[in-house]
């Protein structure tokens, strides 16, 4: 028994010294890599304090210490530079109007319908014309008497039979119911309501049957020809534009574009939404139709010697605009006066000639004397 403890006594003796001398050298590497990591801060704020002092008398040094940003490059572009101004337009026709009766009378037949083509001297209806046929044949019928009246009486004249008189009335008489007889005879034709111009009929204003008077419409009719195009323009560009100015128009129902004019410009500013009338020529085209949607580009500036930038390389501080120009390995904020932007495209009215060389791809990453590895 005693043999026994003995033994386990110098089992257990054992097994904590083997235990205990694994623990010490662990704790002390814990120690070890602690002092390390206190020693390393410490140097750091070193480097750190020596570093700025170093820039600070040497500001070379900070400029090769700083890592190179890698970017890509371009160039401004300088040439033609042209700003639109783009609103919406209307398809109109100077020949929208309503044809309408001259005379009285009931309508007999409507010879058209509505979205029929037709051509100038067409007959569009017919006004029953059975009280102007009436009132011809009896002034036909007195103007024949008055006639052989009139040559009877000039027979006479001339033999020195009768008065001056006589034969002066009976002239005057004959050439009144010939007036007459003109008159009724116009009457007549007017009857005939016929197409004053090429176009089409966009809606019927009358049935058969229907009593019409003088200045009754009687069709809608809208011209082929001179179509043009009409525009709201904002009142800021009063003065800007002018008659004459290059329009680019552009179709979306039907993917048609076309270059054209200013043809007229409206001196009314319209109170309800502050713009004012632009209207533009519009050549004849295949499938354009009164009232169609159009887009106008209105050119309002033009600089055929611009020095121009993609606007988003524009960035913008508390002293103003600037871009990144690449300047012997390093990135320099160059500051700009910008002028107009259009589709993307900044003028640059001073802080560029032109010849500099921007930083594209990677101009947020950089910064003022940023050194810089352009990428080939």
């Amino acid at each position: 028994m005693k043999n026994t403890i003995k033994f386990l006594s110098l089992a257990l003796i054992i097994g904590v010294v083997s235990c205990s001398a694994p623990k010490d050298e662990l704790t002390e590497k814990k120690e070890q890599l602690d002092a390390y990591k206190s020693e390393a801060a410490a140097l750091k704020v070193k480097i750190e304090e020596l570093e700025t002092e170093l820039s600070q008398l040497d500001p070379e040094f900070r400029k090769n210490q700083r890592k190179s940003v890698l970017i890509t490059t371009l160039q401004p572009e300088k040439g033609n530079f042209e700003h639109y101004v783009e609103v919406t337009g209307s398809v109109l026709s100077k020949k929208n109007v309503n044809i309408s009766a001259e005379v009285s009378g009931r309508i007999e037949e409507v010879v058209t319908r509505e979205g029929m083509s037709i051509r100038k001297g067409q007959v569009i209806a017919l006004i029953n014309a059975e009280s102007v046929e009436r009132n011809l044949d009896e002034i036909q019928t007195q103007l024949e008497l008055a006639r052989t009246v009139f040559e009877k009486q000039e027979r006479l004249w001339k033999q020195q039979i009768g008065t001056e008189i006589q034969y002066l009335e009976a002239k005057n008489r004959m050439e009144t119911l010939e007036k007459n007889l003109s008159s009724l005879q116009l009457q007549k034709d007017r009857t005939t309501v016929r197409a004053p111009f090429d176009g089409t009929v966009e809606e019927l204003l009358v049935r058969v049957g229907e009593l019409v008077q003088p200045g009754t419409p009687i069709v809608n009719m809208v011209g082929e020809d001179d179509l043009f195009i009409e525009g709201d323009i904002s009142e800021r560009y009063v003065g800007i534009l002018d008659k004459g100015d290059s329009v680019s128009i552009h179709f979306p129902s039907i993917d048609k574009s076309l270059d054209t004019k200013v043809t007229a410009i409206g001196r009314i500013i319209d109170p309800n939404n502050r713009t004012f009338k632009v209207e533009v020529f519009l050549p004849k085209m295949e499938n354009v139709k009164p009232n169609m949607l159009s887009v106008l580009n209105i050119q309002d500036y033009r600089n055929t010697n611009a020095v121009t930038v993609p606007t988003y390389l524009i960035l913008q501080d508390n002293k103003g605009s600037y871009v990144f120009v690449v300047e012997e390995g390093m990135a320099r904020k160059r500051y700009v006066e910008r002028g107009m932007t259009y589709e993307g495209k900044t003028e640059i009215l001073d802080g560029l000639s032109g010849s500099e060389t921007l930083v594209d791809k990677g101009f947020r990453e950089v910064g003022d004397n940023f050194s810089v590895n352009i990428a080939s």
